[in-house]
């Protein structure tokens, strides 16, 4: 494995490979014990399996001169990647904090921008060296890939293992996955550890999300908007007193000045596209560590169906799956121009025209509270067994959740809202469950 892979890798030992060959052996397998990680595992082989997401895809044309990316002078390769991975322009978000690995080139004044769709997350830094793309690949999970935004014809995707040195982690349960995290963070963006950080999901309140993160709320932003977060705010530690909140300093800086004089698309950080973002990603890393403990679990002669810590990751996945914890809002917000149409145009709909796609946006992030990674090609490669699994524990949840207060947000009208939406847009939804 590549020397860069330290922190995350070295050393974790993988417990459910270790139960699956111990049952094996009591089966009269007699197989040695796998002490590695997970991704290591014969049935994962993460670095030398080849890579079939949708970058890895579009790359293979592109060296074969079936297609071309187009660079121009103000943003490089940028339009060009995001119309060829159908990646919207109006999901940008952007993080201030200098985190990534092209952490130099970022700060209040040179933000990196990000832009996604359900398989693939696109990072870019006006004047940096390097497109960042990350993609989820149906079997192996997250795939970071870069483009050389110097280079002046017949640029391709080259692909980087040695990103999985940080992209490995609790934070994104031990496998090669995407990190959203809030930082506190000084004025030029350096990240304070000392005064604490969060890693994010939807659970985590708003109250310590975004930080070291541009958040604006609507098409015209005003100068600055405060929602209960801790984005567009940067850190002072006083001498004397402790930290000191700066408000808006940065943010406004950043808004006063035109996009086009900074080779920015837009100023715009969409509170909703970070909300999908937050919810997105850790749904990502859930999809891939559900399907390679099932992998694994399959090559120790067990059902890759059953088992006890299987099921509950299956549990775990559909109550993600349908925004159980989701920390409301505090306020309205209004999604920024032709967002919430590209969204729902990825997504089916049902003959009422109900999605999974619809905003809300009054106290949750979605209508209607069942997410749309349901049709992300992660969910559809999941091992059929295992994805019968989750579609019956989310019948059974929708069709009678009993008192558990988790399930309180699903009111009737929205579980039958939300099971008639399944019944018509997911095939094989109805053949799984017993109605």
């Amino acid at each position: 494995m590549p020397g860069a892979r330290s922190r995350g890798l070295a050393g974790v030992a993988f417990a459910l490979g270790l139960a699956v060959v111990t049952a094996a052996r009591s089966a009269g397998q007699g197989e040695p014990a796998f002490t590695g990680t997970i991704d290591e595992h014969p049935a994962i082989d993460y670095v030398a399996r080849p890579s079939t997401d949708r970058v890895a895809s579009l790359n293979r044309e592109l060296m074969a001169g079936q297609r071309a990316l187009v660079r121009d002078d103000r943003m490089g390769y940028l339009r060009s990647v995001l119309d060829a991975l159908d990646v919207p322009v109006e999901s940008q978000i952007l993080v201030f904090s200098k985190t990534g690995v092209q952490r130099d080139r970022t700060g209040p004044s040179n933000p990196r921008a990000l832009y996604f769709n359900d398989r693939v997350i696109v990072g870019y830094i006006a004047g940096a060296s390097l497109l960042e793309i990350a993609a989820q690949d149906a079997q192996q999970g997250i795939q970071f890939y870069t483009v050389d935004q110097s280079q002046p014809a017949k640029a391709t995707f080259a692909r980087k293992t040695e990103c999985l040195s940080c992209h490995i982690s609790v934070s994104t349960l031990e496998v090669p996955g995407v990190i959203a995290r809030s930082n506190m963070v000084a004025r030029d963006g350096r990240p304070m550890p000392r005064l604490g950080s969060f890693t994010v999901n939807h659970t985590t309140p708003h109250t310590q999300r975004w930080g070291g993160w541009f958040v604006t709320a609507e098409a015209t932003a005003p100068a600055y908007i405060q929602l209960g977060n801790l984005g567009n705010t940067t850190v002072e530690v006083h001498p004397t007193s402790g930290p000191a909140l700066f408000l808006n300093h940065v943010f406004t800086e950043w808004m006063a000045v035109p996009p086009e004089q900074r080779n920015y698309p837009s100023p715009l950080s969409d509170v909703a596209s970070l909300m999908m973002f937050d919810h997105q990603m850790h749904a990502m890393n859930l999809l891939t560590r559900l399907h390679w403990e099932a992998r694994v679990m399959a090559t120790g002669a067990s059902h890759a169906g059953g088992g006890p810590a299987l099921q509950a990751r299956v549990d775990e996945l559909a109550d993600y799956l349908l925004f159980v914890g989701e920390a409301p809002l505090a306020l309205a917000v209004t999604p920024r121009e032709g967002l919430a149409e590209r969204i729902a145009s990825a997504v089916p709909r049902d003959r009422q025209g109900r999605s999974f796609a619809q905003f809300d946006l009054e106290t949750r992030l979605m209508k209607y509270p069942c997410s749309y990674m349901i049709y992300s090609p992660a969910f559809e490669g999941l091992p059929a067994t295992i994805r019968q699994a989750v579609y019956r524990r989310l019948h059974a949840i929708l069709r009678d959740p009993g008192p558990d207060p988790r399930y309180g947000h699903l009111t009737a009208p929205t579980r039958a809202a939300i099971l008639a939406i399944l019944r018509e847009t997911v095939p094989d939804f109805v053949t799984s469950v017993a109605e």
